[in-house]
């Protein structure tokens, strides 16, 4: 009996043992996971900045050897994000997603139902299943209606005369 209980007890020691090296194995798996995507967090604005920098570069007609430069720098830092799994984001031409996009501003329009995105202002990130960074974007809120203290919704005064 004495020799029985020895041997439950190693084997719940080995299991014990086993349970810990497996939950430390997963702790530095995550742990590694969010340093990866800080870091990546703090790239992000420098991957937007690369891209106004190349839009504006274009509009302003700098040398094309600047330009491309920039552009090979830029497809570097693009292609070294997508190897660990970083996607970007854009917004749909459906309505509204709070799930993957931040509104960052409701706007009235006739053209536009409510609750659908009018403009992307800023792209959002993905890396694997994880977002990290919405998409900014500017949500109609639907046709302008007048507004019951006699201004219209751009502020100016409504005409009530007729």
């Amino acid at each position: 009996a004495e020799w029985q209980a020895m041997k439950d007890r190693h084997l719940r020691l080995q299991a014990d043992f086993d349970n810990f090296r497996k939950r430390t194995q997963r702790e530095r798996a995550e742990m590694v996971q969010r340093a990866v995507e800080d870091l990546v967090r703090e790239l992000l604005p420098v991957l937007d900045h690369f891209e106004l920098g190349l839009k504006t570069s274009t509009q302003h007609g700098t040398a094309p050897a600047v330009h491309d430069g920039f552009s090979m720098v830029y497809d570097q830092l693009v292609a070294a994000l997508r190897k660990y799994g970083v996607v970007p984001v854009d917004a749909h031409e459906s309505g509204f997603n709070p799930q993957e996009q931040e509104a960052v501003a409701h706007v009235p329009s006739d053209e536009y139902p409510a609750d659908a995105v009018m403009q992307q202002t800023r792209r959002g990130y993905r890396m694997g299943e994880r977002l990290l960074r919405p998409v900014q974007v500017v949500v109609s809120s639907g046709p302008g209606a007048p507004r019951g203290d006699g201004m219209e919704q751009g502020g100016e005064p409504r005409n009530t005369e007729t």
